[in-house]
């Protein structure tokens, strides 16, 4: 295999690869292996057709779509690496020969991370901002502690009330016609929490357990099912049940309960203390990001677009990645918003380049004050990963091999570098 290199302006390169014929011979050779048993051919049993009969009745080319696909992403990792370029986007791929019984010539063209040139980023003056933790934020925290200890307790002498959580059956329909997903039987809904349309919820109020009522409602207009978004709907509704959430009170028995704290006094201070650090860590990090932003504007690079795009997309699949954990595939919704995958990738790029700027102009002032990760962070933090997912530190040690320990030593310099910023601002 060789590999030419051309760089072209704003920090882009095409790479011109060749790979030998005798190695796309090779290729081909092993894609009719393993398709011949699919193919049919008349006069020969299935899989039993010699190869040359194939590329007669389907032509000479018929098997090397199928060796380009083997051979191409080997190629292009070894020019890559016998290139010396510090590759950042994905490549952009052109077809210059492909042809049977010829060597095959593609070229890639991709983005060259870029040079940075730093400016001031020491002394840096950003505003500290001052946090202090109110009566009222504590008193928020222990009311989410109260409802995660209430109880529900069934009602049956009085109609529906704010908070109440009532099981009801429903049966909706727009111009007396009923609509998908309009109806249900033992539905549990609480009064005041907003799940239903507007104007749902505030209409039993005041309804008791066995009483029907017709609930007469308008569908918001960006309603996620278009053909239902403004229309008018009547909803007829029955009580079937009503439970009342009972909260424990707020006292040294509570406290007991809910924490290591013999005292209700004593828990509150814990809450303090830990909305209190909570604060300070937020500051920090607004903090770190606006001396970064600085740092940034006062250095100078020439970002690749194909670079932007690139992270753009990264930031798009890691966005699926986090919807799936909820359960929701990235497809649904982008059906849901009404947005493409382009769109989407559209939308991320400012914050993309954001994102790359940060990190070049912080690997730069690594490089430039000779930061590096020592053995032993590089160790504290693959320990601290095992910890985290319960794994032996050998077993996490298999992981960061190559690339991804290279990508972990950058990342803990990137560290000091912000490290750095934080410390030296005034």
């Amino acid at each position: 295999m060789s590999v030419s290199v051309e760089k072209l302006e704003k920090n882009m390169a095409k790479l011109t690869i060749e790979v030998p014929a005798e190695e796309i011979a090779a290729a081909e050779q092993r894609a009719y292996i393993k398709a011949r048993g699919q193919i049919l051919i008349p006069g020969f049993r299935k899989g039993k057709a010699p190869r040359h009969i194939i590329e007669k009745m389907y032509g000479a080319d018929v098997f090397m779509e199928d060796a380009v696909n083997d051979v191409l992403p080997d190629a292009y990792e070894a020019a890559c690496k016998e290139s010396g370029l510090e590759i950042v986007s994905r490549p952009v791929l052109d077809y210059t020969q492909l042809e049977h019984g010829k060597s095959l010539i593609f070229v890639a063209t991709v983005a060259v991370k870029p040079e940075v040139t730093l400016g001031e980023y020491k002394g840096l003056d950003v505003e500290r901002e001052t946090v202090e933790v109110t009566e009222e934020e504590i008193a928020d925290e222990l009311k989410k502690e109260q409802k995660k200890n209430a109880v529900q307790e069934d009602v049956d002498d009085r109609p529906v009330q704010e908070g109440d959580t009532v099981n009801l059956n429903y049966a909706g329909s727009v111009d007396g016609v009923p609509f998908e997903g309009g109806t249900a039987d033992e539905q549990e809904l609480t009064i005041g929490s907003g799940q239903f349309i507007p104007g749902f919820e505030e209409q039993m109020i005041g309804m008791n357990i066995g009483e029907e009522k017709d609930l007469h409602v308008t569908f918001p207009e960006q309603y996620h099912a278009k053909e239902l978004a403004g229309k008018e709907a009547v909803f007829h509704v029955k009580v079937n049940a009503i439970t009342q959430e009972i909260l424990p009170e707020l006292d040294d028995e509570f406290a007991s309960d809910v924490s290591e704290f013999e005292t209700l006094d004593a828990f509150k201070e814990s809450i303090r203390e830990k909305l209190l650090k909570n604060k300070e860590d937020a500051a920090k990090r607004n903090r770190e990001d606006k001396l970064l932003e600085k740092a940034v504007e006062n250095a100078s690079m020439e970002i690749p677009d194909a670079m932007i795009d690139s992270q753009a997309e990264d930031m798009v699949n890691e966005f699926g990645e986090r919807l799936q954990m909820q359960g929701l595939r990235l497809e649904q919704y982008l059906q849901y918003t009404g947005m493409t995958m382009q769109q989407m990738v559209e939308q991320n790029k400012a914050q993309a380049k954001k994102r790359i700027e940060g990190r070049l102009v912080l690997e730069a002032i690594a490089k430039a004050e000779g930061l590096e990760a020592t053995e032993e962070e590089v160790e504290a933090e693959m320990q601290k990963v095992a910890d985290n997912y319960g794994m032996e530190l050998e077993k996490v040690k298999e992981f960061y091999a190559d690339e991804a320990l290279d990508d972990l030593k950058q990342s803990l310099a990137t560290q000091k570098a912000l490290d750095l910023l934080y410390n030296s601002a005034k």
